[in-house]
């Protein structure tokens, strides 16, 4: 018996790296699967069905059971589509984990406006089309153990220099998530965000000449395989409990992220004067911030984020 023995379920993305491994993990544990992918290059440009059927050859030559869709994301009708294909070809849908990412890097001085949208229409809007879509069915049904499972990024939790369209996009969908956990919990549904740690396309492109990364195969702590299991983990109704929350999964590490909360206060009994406040907020505010200490303190385990790619 598996652990998603029964279970529906769509992978965004799923022609590579996280998205494969994801989609192969819960495929494993008896998930039957719609892999979506449209086939882009790592900037969201081209089409090639390829990537989606590889996949789902793989899972089925393994004796599992999956069907490919090649609609994109970022089409809002489109996106309608990709949610019907799992009713159509399964009868249901338990889960939806939106994956599916593409890249712009460029300096915020830099950044041109098709490059802005290009990635907020994947990350943001996408993610925003396919948990529309599911989240009007989970509300039709509301009578199973749903899931919608988001992918955020260090990028976006931490601020990327050289990645404003990717970071604004990625800590939107921490919102989005938190959002989605609030309104749907009433129909079954939880809903979490993963940020994950893998070495895939997306870090691959960092300049060799900046960061240096091993691939899977040459160290399998980086393999997007280790991203998969706290999936599988959320997936499953086992994870009733688990909402609105953002984990970590990178290597070895599974990892629960804060919520942000005030860590520092300043109340008045009247209207703060701009003296007052001046005062007031270097005296408290300050020391609070250069004393705060996350419980993980340590250099990132895959390239940094911030490292600012070429203008």
């Amino acid at each position: 018996m598996g652990k998603l023995d029964g279970r529906i379920a769509i992978i965004t993305g799923a022609g590579g790296g996280i998205g494969a491994a994801v989609s192969k993990a819960l495929a494993r544990e008896g998930a039957r699967i719609v892999a979506n992918d449209i086939g882009a290059s790592l900037d969201g440009e081209g089409r090639d069905t390829g990537a989606a059927d590889a996949v789902v050859a793989a899972i089925n030559d393994a004796g599992g059971e999956a069907v490919a869709n090649y609609d994109s994301i970022t089409d809002y009708d489109a996106a309608e589509n990709i949610i019907q294909t799992a009713l159509d070809s399964f009868g249901g849908l338990d889960i939806l984990i939106n994956v599916a990412g593409n890249l712009r890097d460029r300096m915020i001085f830099n950044m041109r406006e098709d490059e802005w949208d290009a990635v907020q229409a994947v990350h943001l809007k996408g993610t925003f089309n396919t948990s529309k879509y599911a989240s009007i069915y989970w509300r039709q049904e509301r009578k199973g153990h749903y899931r919608l499972i988001n992918f955020t990024s260090i990028s976006g939790l931490s601020g990327a220099a050289g990645q404003p369209n990717y970071a604004a996009a990625k800590l939107g969908i921490v919102g989005l998530t938190y959002s989605c956990s609030r309104a749907l919990d009433r129909y079954g549904v939880t809903a979490n965000a993963i940020s994950p740690g893998a070495a895939t396309r997306m870090t691959q492109s960092v300049p060799e000449d900046r960061q240096r990364i091993a691939t899977p195969d040459e160290d399998p702590e980086r393999s997007p395989d280790n991203v998969a299991t706290p999936v599988v983990y959320i997936a499953s109704d086992r994870s009733d409990w688990l909402t609105g929350q953002v984990i970590g999964a990178r290597g070895y590490e599974i990892s629960l992220y804060n919520k942000p909360e005030v860590i520092s206060e300043l109340t008045a009994s009247a209207p703060w004067s701009v003296d007052d406040a001046f005062e007031a907020i270097e005296r408290q505010f300050r020391p609070a911030i250069e004393n705060f200490k996350p419980v993980i303190d340590r250099p990132p385990f895959y390239p940094d984020p911030q490292v600012a790619p070429p203008a």
